[in-house]
């Protein structure tokens, strides 16, 4: 075949304008469904979107499964997880004649505002220049540095998502600085380098409007980015469009706004398009879409398989086989990734520990590793009782007899406490977990939880145990409806067994944590933080028998619990290299070097609404919070101690620089990472207590100094100026603060900035540009575009500080609401503050608002106005001034 199309010589452009011609409308509407078929007639293959590759090569056997990437992120080292990045995108290449599309989902760049979140394990870090950096490594790393890329890889969730809870009917509520200021920036790396090429929309709305309807992927995403970027719904998210949402009454409507609002491909009925590309023409047939509409969704979709070489008659990748999954490079590049990713959360000197130590290994997950849903099969698993050679373990769990009241007997079952009440058991006589069937049937036949719909857990509900996945009640012959009261006697005591052993050991050590699939996970968010209340037990106990106790957390997210162990350690789910790593760790082999991504509260009673996503207002993540956690943000110890002197700092027009001599002063060598961050201490907004700018590691031998320097942009001292619509930096003093974690800051020094001043407002107002608010939810103006404030009280307000409206004499609202109602403008106080203007609001359809006009009361001066809906429902776009 000689076709332009299949030239890799001639400019992309061209080819692309080439194979565009040769198509047909039906099969350029085929390859908008994530499944495409084959176009025999050109000889193009099929092509799916859709690798799972999140931490590893996922859903399609056994491959090399490296740490969450919450963990990986813990090593807070880019180009390692570049590296993890590049053999995860080979063993994806590997895989491809085994079903692995070279589009692959990943990585989440979501950040991690809330540590309820189900999905935790997936993202990197509350801070957004951190999770955007290590989202653009990793990205890099799967897509290659060759022009023509070895994988396309798939920024998700776009937008504001860190909720399970209803995801896909609530609104994440973005007021102007959080979008710009906290979520776009986790975005813009990895796009703007080119690192990735698609972008996955969320389940949720934001501000009123489905994601996957947003404008921001045309106006901002797609600016970014230097070449052509694909735009992939998440699963079945376009039916709820017209399903759950409800946003639009028919398919044809919601798939035509959708193309028009940048999707390109839909993933919906998994391998079966028809109805799909049925509404797509239906669409174009009514006039909802037009050809053009159509062509530059598939220019959009065929890029993408263009850069990956598939019309090019080979590529840099052919000669990649299945020898490098789970190749003896990637086995140690799991267990470097394993090992670094570690954080010594507190120690009193017991760790390191000694080779001739004898160690009891304690605990539900001292003897097993767990997958979660985005992992790989593990090829092996090499656990904590594994790798530590430990002379002896107990899992720490009772045992039970479980009978129906005055009835017959179900079983003899180990019971694992998976927190938030779920338990799963396992049955002695068999060795596995008990589920529950299709047919309602209980059998102990799985491994352990597992599945989408996990049927292996169970909650006590007074004397009756429900199953969590049915809701229905255990009973003498399977499943029933009514709850049946069951007897319970304990033959062995975990926490006893626990002690037994841990007394006759040098060293205890309790492995404790999550079920990845259980109690926070995707469609589930965790209510609290605390540890489940058995491994609790258990813990207690055997740091009460042994005060040489050293408590190992595994998990996704942060935990919080009441301890006296001597030292703890914290990594995530390590993969398949887990127990090697921990053991290099332990016995002092190798440093832990992982600091936190992330603030460990002392409560979830710290923490703000799960759908509170202002963190501003909130006071919320590590940039605003203002009390003491229990881990900060950065925090990591080490094995030997660093001192920080001669911090100095200098400016330019453009730039801020910092150096810092850091010096070893303990008595073994040690790896440091040493942060620096910000603080503007005048502003015209509430400004972060801190945020981290820039951090390098540095290794150093006893004794031994170095000086450390790093260099910022002036720009990024900017924040959202919402009277303006842009970003600004201010004249201000700031200061720059270097130290351990975000709290543990060593040397501080002062830096002035000349910026702008932020002049007094002047009219027009567009209402969702306020400063504050009270009782307000954001709302979509009009179906397509632009946001609108909505009263959730009577008398809720926004505010707009300082106002100027010298020469004014009249006030017009652009106003609605479907129950009519007053809108109040009253200077400086919303309750007793003088009364400006007064307006009735007319009843009116969802999306209608009208305008009204006042005359406005003498106004002298600067001020702060306050816009009062007097009633709930209230819909307010703007207000302007004459």
């Amino acid at each position: 075949m000689n076709e332009t199309f299949r030239d890799p010589d001639l400019p992309l452009a061209e080819r692309m304008a080439d194979l565009m011609g040769r198509l047909t409308v039906p099969e350029k509407i085929a390859l908008l469904h994530q499944y495409q078929p084959p176009i025999d007639r050109l000889g193009i293959d099929a092509y799916r979107t859709g690798t799972e590759a999140l931490h590893g090569l996922a859903w399609l056997g056994q491959a090399t499964v490296f740490p969450q990437a919450v963990g990986l992120a813990s090593t807070w080292d880019p180009e390692l997880v570049a590296r993890v990045g590049e053999a995860t995108g080979e063993e994806v290449v590997a895989f491809r004649h085994k079903g692995a599309g070279r589009n692959v989902w990943a990585p989440v760049v979501n950040p991690l505002r809330d540590p309820r979140w189900g999905r935790n394990e997936e993202g990197y870090s509350e801070d957004p220049w951190l999770t955007g950096i290590m989202g653009e490594a990793y990205a890099r790393g799967l897509r290659g540095s060759a022009p023509v890329m070895r994988t396309a890889p798939t920024l998700k969730h776009f937008l504001g998502y860190n909720n399970e809870t209803d995801r896909c009917v609530t609104s994440s509520n973005l007021p102007p600085r959080v979008l710009h200021e906290y979520e776009l920036p986790c975005y813009r790396p990895a796009l703007e380098s080119g690192a990735a090429v698609a972008v996955m929309p969320s389940y949720n709305l934001v501000n009123g409007r489905p994601a996957h309807l947003s404008p921001l992927i045309n106006e901002i995403l797609r600016a970014w980015a230097p070449d052509d970027i694909h735009v992939v719904s998440d699963a079945y998210a376009p039916g709820n469009l017209t399903g759950l949402q409800a946003y639009h009454d028919d398919a044809a409507e919601a798939y035509a706004h959708a193309i028009k609002a940048g999707l390109d491909s839909f993933t919906q009925d998994d391998d079966r398009p028809q109805d799909t590309l049925d509404h797509i023409a239906d669409a174009l047939a009514r006039g909802l879409l037009t050809e053009d509409d159509l062509d530059l969704a598939v220019r959009h979709a065929l890029s993408i398989r263009f850069r990956l070489g598939e019309f090019d008659p080979a590529t840099p990748y052919d000669h990649i086989g299945e020898d490098v999954v789970n190749s003896p490079e990637h086995q140690e590049l799991a267990r470097e990734a394993a090992r670094r990713s570690m954080v010594l959360l507190h120690n009193d000197g017991l760790l390191p520990l000694a080779r001739t130590a004898r160690i009891a290994v304690i605990g539900q997950l001292g003897d097993t590793l767990m997958e979660d849903w985005y992992s790989g099969s593990l090829p092996y698993a090499v656990t904590a009782r594994k790798g530590l050679d430990a002379a002896v373990f107990c899992e720490g769990v009772d045992r039970i007899r479980l009978a129906v009241e005055d009835g017959p007997e179900l079983g003899y079952f180990d019971v694992f406490d998976w927190g938030g009440g779920a338990l799963a058991l396992r049955s002695v006589a068999t060795g596995r977990f008990l589920g529950a069937t299709e047919d309602g049937q209980l059998i102990a036949d799985q491994p352990g939880p597992n599945g989408w719909e996990v049927r292996q857990t169970f909650r006590w509900v007074g004397r009756s145990l429900r199953n969590l996945s049915t809701g229905r009640y255990v009973g003498a012959a399977g499943l029933q409806e009514d709850p049946l009261p069951l007897t319970v006697e304990v033959l062995v005591n975990g926490a006893e067994q626990a002690v037994e052993v841990a007394r006759d050991a040098d060293v205890a050590i309790v492995v404790a944590g999550d079920h990845p699939l259980v109690n926070g996970r995707e469609t589930e968010d965790r209510a609290d933080l605390a540890l489940p209340q058995a491994q609790q037990a258990v813990l207690k106990a055997v740091a009460a028998a042994n005060p040489d106790t050293v408590l190992v957390i595994s998990s996704g997210y942060p935990f919080t619990w009441a301890g006296a162990e001597r030292a703890a350690v914290w990594s995530a789910h390590g993969g398949q290299e887990y127990g090697n790593a921990l053991a290099d760790v332990l016995f002092g082999d190798a440093e832990p070097e992982g600091r936190l991504t992330q603030t460990w509260y002392r409560d979830a009673c710290e923490l703000p609404d799960l759908l509170d996503y202002d963190i501003i207002s909130a006071d919320a993540t590590y940039l605003y919070y203002l009390g003491t956690p229990l881990y900060p943000f950065g925090h990591g110890l080490s094995y030997t101690t660093f001192d920080y002197s001669g911090l100095v700092v200098t400016t330019t027009a453009d730039e801020v620089r910092a150096s810092v001599t850091v010096t070893n002063t303990g008595p073994r060598e040690g790896s440091e990472v040493v942060q620096f961050y910000s603080r503007q201490r005048v502003s015209r907004v509430k400004q972060p207590q801190r945020k981290l700018r820039r951090f390098a590691r540095v290794r150093l031998a006893p004794g031994e100094s170095r000086t450390v320097s790093v260099a910022f942009q002036i720009d990024e001292l900017a924040f959202w100026d919402v009277t303006r619509g842009r970003f600004v930096v201010e004249s201000a003093p700031h200061q720059l603060m270097v130290g351990r974690s975000a709290t543990d800051l060593r040397l501080s020094a002062r830096f002035d900035v000349a910026g702008e001043v932020v002049p007094p407002r002047t009219g027009p107002l567009d209402a969702m540009d306020h400063d504050d608010y009270d009782a307000i939810t954001f709302v979509a103006a009009s179906r397509e575009r632009g946001e609108a404030v909505k009263a959730e009280a009577d008398g809720a307000w926004v505010r707009f500080r300082q106002v100027d409206l010298k020469g004014a004499r009249s006030c017009e609202i652009e106003a609605g609401s479907t129950e009519g109602g007053v809108i109040t403008l009253r200077r400086d106080d919303p309750l007793g503050g003088q009364v400006l203007a007064s307006f009735p609001v007319p009843r009116t359809d969802r999306y209608e608002a009208v305008l009204s006009r006042s005359a406005l009361a003498e106004y002298q001066g600067v001020h702060d106005l306050y816009v009062v809906l007097e009633n709930c429902g209230i819909t307010v776009r703007g207000v302007c001034f004459a």
